[in-house]
């Protein structure tokens, strides 16, 4: 994965992978920015991928993506129909731009399908396009960042890269993060916030997922709840399950975050993100057993240390309603 800094370097970098009509995936809200592109869908989140990568096909290089994760995501399921390489400039802290998996929503965010095989050709932040999300977006994408350093410390794939990954992409979000929450117009806290979240990101596609991200894909797939929403409400309750079989790797998770309890410390930036329980975001309380069936056949929740039954995680999902 080739990675830049500064939205100055998209050009270059575009070059250095010998794309020279890239097709811009990117909502109507970055219209303006003065990006190259041979052709352009504006309807983010879409299902309509087979339609999407007929357009990117029609003469384009490379699929360049602008935007969070749904965009990121959308590009990504082109790349795996067409073969073409993806070129992501992210503008939450997501971390989808490290993947090869995508999911695939229609526009009012509900789930329609996924899949694998995104061919990742490089990445470039600008932690500028930042600066407009709001406390919600910004706290939400940054818990799903920071549950992407917490698994990949212990889920079936760990290895000695992705915990350096991890532990770093702690290390910087719980530096940061408080303050972005406080202060939005901090262009050095977003800046420091983004690497973070970049680390935890090469984390993830270093060691993959783990329940924690099974539960808040279930949930997103049910009701069309935002990642980063459904992520920061169900590390908290995956840790507590994990810590009798992976106590030393939620310690050391903790250290990197500067908390004597991470569970706790987790929690708390959920609630200081605006994300309290499940009920507030339109979760149905009787509808949780089929939240959990449908989580327990998830790989992360097949990649986690711990085994979970469909009925202990209703049980975590209730702690949490």
């Amino acid at each position: 994965m080739i990675v830049r800094w500064g939205l100055a370097e998209l050009r270059p970098l575009l070059a250095e992978l010998e794309i020279e009509r890239p097709f811009l995936i990117a909502s109507e809200r970055w219209s303006g920015l003065d990006v190259p592109s041979a052709g352009r869908w504006d309807e983010v989140p879409s299902e309509r991928v087979p339609e999407v990568a007929a357009a990117a096909a029609d003469g384009s290089d490379g699929v360049l993506a602008v935007g969070g994760g749904s965009a990121i995501d959308l590009a990504k399921a082109v790349s795996a129909a067409t073969g073409l390489p993806v070129v992501s400039v992210p503008t939450t802290y997501s971390g989808a731009e490290w993947t090869t998996f995508f999911g695939v929503r229609d526009p009012d965010r509900r789930m329609k399908g996924g899949g694998a095989g995104a061919h990742l050709g490089g990445i470039v932040y600008e932690p500028e396009l930042t600066m407009a999300l709001s406390r919600e977006q910004s706290g939400g994408t940054a818990l799903n960042a920071l549950a992407h350093a917490a698994e990949a410390l212990y889920v079936a794939g760990r290895n000695r890269e992705g915990d350096r990954h991890a532990l770093e992409g702690a290390r910087l979000i719980g530096a940061s993060l408080p303050q972005v929450l406080e202060h939005g117009d901090d262009l050095q806290a977003r800046t420091t916030l983004l690497h973070g979240a970049m680390e935890a990101g090469a984390a993830l596609g270093s060691a993959g997922l783990g329940l924690g991200h099974a539960m808040a894909q279930a949930l997103g797939g049910c009701y069309g709840i935002a990642h980063g929403a459904a992520n920061a409400l169900t590390l908290p309750p995956a840790l507590r399950f994990n810590q009798p079989v992976a106590a030393g790797e939620i310690a050391r998770f903790g250290e990197a975050l500067g908390a004597d309890d991470p569970v706790a410390r987790a929690e708390e930036l959920a609630r200081l993100s605006g994300f309290d329980r499940l009920r507030d975001l339109g979760v149905p309380e009787d509808e949780l057993d089929e939240v959990a069936e449908a989580t327990v056949t998830r790989a992360g929740a097949k990649a986690n240390p711990r085994p979970a039954s469909a009925a202990e995680i209703a049980e975590l999902l209730r702690g949490v309603w």
